[in-house]
């Protein structure tokens, strides 16, 4: 063998600085050579403590390397040490077995022969070249990496499905066994037909659930079409998917899906509000032609939500929702009416509420746009807050300088209270045609009312201070019931009717209210379009949920989505199944929903809100202007000249709807008593002969076939 050259010349190294070791200390201790020394093994001291505190490999090397420098230290300090050559010439002996372990172990040159060559010269025996396998159809000599060819022999193995091939295998981003494979036909320009998830996870051993298929886009340098393909192996994914997927996930697993709550639908972005405490999941059609198909209980079990305690409710616009999860119900909290809120703007609005997400409502004194004055529609069932929205209705329009009467079926004591602030207020059938009929004769009044600019009468104008008069809002509530009175249920409905007609060109708006707004129950089919389309409506609870969205539905032009109203928000407390196993009662935990309403906006949409709250136990002045509006003395006379304005309370004066019989049809019955007459009601005998022509109603038709029967 031969030596090496670095070798030979490390040995010879060792030799001729063996006795400089052993010399130099006794001879001349004072040296610059000691010095050297030491500071050498003061070096390798050094490189042997950051070797031995290094994490990286190779430490023992590093430390072997510094081994002789130490040693050749520690050998001139011996000999500086001891007397003359030391015994038995110990200085010579640590010297030379200085040079013969150095020799031996050699640290340089091994190292330098494990980095750069081999130890001898002479070259090493190549071993004979495999024989190279002769490409295949499904292993193509094309340099693919060793990931596609593994994933080619599976896939030949499997005996090439839908006769394609494995172009090329992409493994996934921090992912050990999910991968991409492109697809490729073998057959150029026949389409991939008869793959299936299973076929692949068979061919891989996963499960067909984490196999997706997917068609291949046309890019730069690359074909596609129905003759590639992509099949996603994700066996690791899905397993993280099932249990900690994340919101994106979750909802296109459990939502999206076309037995999902909202199908064909995708998470926006899921936001969370602490303050408020609200979260918020928006979203939108995949195809942005589609309306949302939104099962909200679905949703909710999709979500895990809870779906049953008023705490989730969804918004519509157009492709987009918005779905809020509030942790407690928004809508049992209470909006105090404050003089601020209720003060109309420049435009005749005014906050009469807030939404479930905060935003203020606002409905119209007046409609500023068509330059005209407003009518109202306000429904619901008993205690359902419709009083409530008629105190601040009436602040408002009273804090805008306007005129209100209040007419109602029977006396309570929030009507009574409200009489004190605004003109006129009463409380029976009688009372409700007498205001109609004195509202409906002041629109002949204004009519030829001169202004005072140029003498002419004009239309009634929001906001003109030229207007002789003001405004006038007729309120009638359980307007349906009255409508029905066997003594003044026609008069009742039919100047209803023709104040929604015609009393927007003289500054009246008429303003029902009560539990129905179909024809049936005293809503003709114009009316209730005139109040529609010159309001809005507010609908509060109609006893059911199923009632509210139709009562919703018949105020709207289009049907659309129209928020619940539950009998009470009541928190979900525990499983029903285990109290119904335990024999225990539900929680009673209800909280009262009245209050809370359904207005329909100007675009057709149903909004849910929690309308002002007007406390009547206090005094509310505070919301009322402090003098009451009332008409002009011009409109006072004119209407005392035509006998309609006078103590409403008072019983029915002779003459005053129907003519009084005379001594020889007293047995005829009431129903020629109520054919008509030349009254103070301005309704004449004409009017009882239409009503035979004109039947609305099975009532009337009723009353019809009874007066041809006396006849």
């Amino acid at each position: 063998m031969t030596t090496p050259r670095s070798v030979a010349l490390e040995r010879l190294a060792y030799t001729i600085a063996a006795p400089v070791l052993a010399v130099a200390p006794n001879l001349y201790p004072d040296s610059p050579v000691n010095s050297v020394v030491q500071l050498a093994g003061a070096a390798g001291i050094g490189g042997i403590f950051l070797a031995a505190k290094s994490d990286e490999t190779g430490a023992g090397r590093k430390i072997l390397r510094w081994t002789p420098l130490v040693l050749a230290a520690a050998v001139d300090v011996a000999a500086g040490h001891t007397t003359s050559w030391g015994r038995y010439w110990l200085d010579g002996l640590l010297a030379a077995g200085w040079a013969a372990s150095g020799s031996f172990v050699l640290p340089f040159s091994q190292h330098t022969r494990r980095r750069h060559r081999p130890a001898l010269a002479a070259p090493a025996p190549q071993p004979a070249p495999a024989q190279a396998a002769e490409p295949t159809v499904a292993q193509p000599d094309d340099g693919a990496d060793q990931l596609t060819r593994e994933a080619r022999m599976l896939w030949e193995r499997a005996g090439m499905p839908a006769r394609t091939h494995v172009v090329k295998a992409t493994r996934h981003t921090a992912m050990r066994h999910d991968l991409t494979l492109l697809l490729r036909a073998s057959e150029t320009g026949r389409p991939i037909t008869g793959l299936s998830p299973e076929i692949v996870g068979a061919a891989f051993g996963v499960s067909a659930a984490d196999v997706t298929l997917k068609d291949v886009a046309i890019q730069p340098g690359r074909q596609g079409g129905p003759g590639w393909m992509e099949a996603l192996i994700t066996p690791e994914a899905h397993a993280r998917r099932r249990t900690k997927p994340t919101d994106q996930e979750r909802w296109i697993d459990r939502v999206a899906g076309p037995k999902g709550g909202a199908p064909g639908s995708e998470l926006v972005h899921k936001t969370r509000d602490n303050e408020r405490g609200v979260t918020f999941y928006r979203a939108k059609m995949s195809d942005s032609t589609e309306s949302p198909r939104i099962d909200l209980p679905k949703v909710c079990r999709a979500l895990d939500l809870p779906e049953d305690d008023s705490c989730v409710f969804v918004l519509i616009d157009g492709s987009e929702f918005l779905i809020s999860a509030f942790d407690t119900p928004p809508l049992s909290a209470i909006f105090p009416a404050t003089r601020e809120l209720l003060t109309p703007d420049a435009k005749g609005m005014y906050v009469c509420g807030f939404t479930i997400t905060g935003q203020p409502v606002k409905t119209m004194v007046y409609q500023h746009d068509k330059n005209a004055p407003t009518h109202g529609l306000t429904l619901g069932v008993s205690r359902s807050g419709k009083t409530q929205f008629f105190a601040i209705n009436m602040a408002a329009q009273s804090l805008d300088g306007q005129v209100v009467w209040l007419s109602t079926v029977r006396k309570d004591e929030k009507t009574t209270v409200l009489g004190k602030y605004i003109d006129r207020q009463g409380s029976n059938a009688l009372w409700m045609a007498r205001s109609l009929r004195a509202a409906k004769a002041l629109c002949e009044i204004r009519a030829e009312m001169p202004w005072p600019h140029d003498g002419q009468p004009h239309d009634y104008k929001p906001g003109d201070t030229r207007c002789p008069y003001r405004q006038l809002n007729v309120y009638a509530d359980e307007f349906m019931t009255a409508a029905q009175d066997s003594d003044f249920g026609e008069f009742i409905q039919k100047d209803g009717e023709d104040l929604t007609v015609t009393g927007l060109k003289y500054g009246i708006g008429f303003n029902p209210a009560g539990q129905s707004p179909f024809a049936h129950n005293g809503f003709s089919t114009e009316m209730k379009d005139n109040l529609r389309q010159n309001s809005r409506p507010v609908i509060f609870n109609m006893g059911s949920p199923g009632a509210t969205r139709k009562a919703a539905e018949g105020t709207m032009e289009n049907a659309y989505d129209v928020p619940t109203i539950p009998a009470r928000y009541s928190r979900s407390e525990g499983s029903a199944i285990e109290r119904a196993m335990r024999g225990e009662a539900d929680p009673e935990n209800g909280v009262s929903t009245g209050g809370v309403a359904v207005i329909v906006l100007d675009n057709g949409r149903a909004v849910l809100m929690r309308s002002l709250y007007a406390d009547f136990d206090t005094d509310l002045s505070n919301l009322f202007p402090d003098k009451v509006n009332g008409l002009t003395d011009y409109e006072v006379s004119e209407l005392d000249k035509r006998g309609l304005w006078f103590d409403w309370n008072e019983p029915v004066r002779p003459g005053e709807f129907w003519p009084e019989p005379d001594e020889y049809d007293e047995g005829e019955g009431r129903s020629h008593r109520r054919g008509g007459g030349k009254g103070g009601g301005g309704r004449g005998s004409k009017s009882g002969n239409r009503r035979s022509e004109q039947v609305a109603s099975p009532r009337q038709a009723l009353e019809a076939i009874k007066s041809l029967t006396d006849a």
